[in-house]
């Protein structure tokens, strides 16, 4: 049966709410092209609201996403573009109708059995893997997962130790010294000019446990960012959930920015392939073509070439161990 017109009069009061007339369909399939939207990039996201800091001013701007974007995620750190109301002023609202196509991309599932990827920021090239030396105790486990997202995402990764002074940084920088990943060490006070020039004109996502001082930092590499900060839960060794959402800040000179995210205590890897984490390393990558086909160059691997490098030289049998500690941090799932 034919659905009525919304102006048909009938006894039926959800009559009206059916498929509208032919009549009312667009005469075109041609979509506005927005030549007068305004450029700018995603700092914030709260409850259905972008706020976005505009490319020709310092003006953040308080945005909705326009309906022909449909199911387009948008994300901390999307570039886009704006129509509406861009001033800026209370009360006012532009809206997102374009969000430009993504450098990288960090990523998440929920956990291990969930195969909806959910992007976490945008356009970052460096994640900084957030770790307390002690109180919370470091999980080795939970690093080994970040590196993974990181590397498959694309991002260059950064190992930040802190607390130094109440334990020893000397096992962890082991473990991934052969991994080549840069680590730097942190204590209460410390001297933060080497961490500066790490950030330096990179956009880095700080990624780690509630209470292992993400915020703290935050708070001092940017005076007034106003970061909460919280305590370690003496029973369960766990930090306390302060930020609730991720936020790009800008940092001073030197300058670069920073996407300070909500502490995370699990880490899902559903996304992720083994070639992607490969790929991440050239000297793997290029012992590849001599594998069987199918092989996940893990220690139960039948002829994998990396071991055959091993023997004869080409490749350190700690980088290895390092690589294949990772990927069954990978391959095992996360409880």
């Amino acid at each position: 049966m034919r659905s009525p017109g919304r102006d048909a009069i009938t006894d039926d009061p959800q009559a009206g709410y059916g498929r509208p007339p032919k009549r009312t369909r667009p005469r075109t399939k041609d979509r506005p092209s927005y030549g007068d939207a305004v450029s700018a990039q995603v700092v914030a996201v709260d409850r259905g609201r972008y706020h976005c800091l505009l490319d020709s001013s310092v003006r953040t701007v308080v945005a909705t996403k326009a309906r022909s974007l449909g199911r387009t995620g948008v994300i901390v750190g999307d570039r886009v573009r704006l129509v509406g109301d861009t001033s800026g002023d209370e009360g006012t609202l532009a809206r997102v109708v374009v969000v430009d196509e993504r450098g990288t991309v960090l990523r998440r599932t929920a956990d291990d059995d969930d195969p909806f990827e959910r992007p976490i920021v945008a356009n970052a090239d460096q994640l900084a893997i957030v770790t307390a030396l002690a109180d919370p105790p470091p999980r080795p486990g939970m690093i080994d997962r970040v590196l993974v997202a990181a590397y498959d995402g694309g991002l260059g990764p950064l190992l930040m130790l802190t607390k130094a002074d109440l334990a020893t940084p000397d096992p962890l920088t082991a473990i991934y010294e052969p991994l080549g990943v840069l680590t730097l060490v942190l204590e209460p006070g410390c001297d933060l000019d080497p961490l500066r020039a790490l950030l330096a004109g990179h956009r880095t996502v700080l990624v780690g446990h509630s209470g292992v001082g993400k915020s703290t930092l935050v708070n001092e590499l940017i005076p007034g960012a106003g970061r909460a900060t919280g305590d370690v839960n003496d029973v369960t060794g766990r930090g306390r959930h302060t930020s609730t959402s991720a936020v790009a800040l800008e940092l001073p000179e030197p300058g670069g920015w920073i996407i300070d995210t909500p502490g995370v205590r699990s880490f899902g890897l559903s996304h992720v392939t083994v070639d992607s984490i490969v790929a991440a390393f050239p000297d793997l990558d290029a012992l590849t073509d001599d594998c069987p086909r199918g092989c996940l160059h893990d220690s139960q691997a039948i002829e994998c070439a990396f071991d055959e490098a091993v023997t004869d030289g080409r490749l350190a049998p700690e980088r290895l161990e390092s690589f294949r500690r990772m990927e069954r941090a990978w391959m095992t799932p996360e409880h």
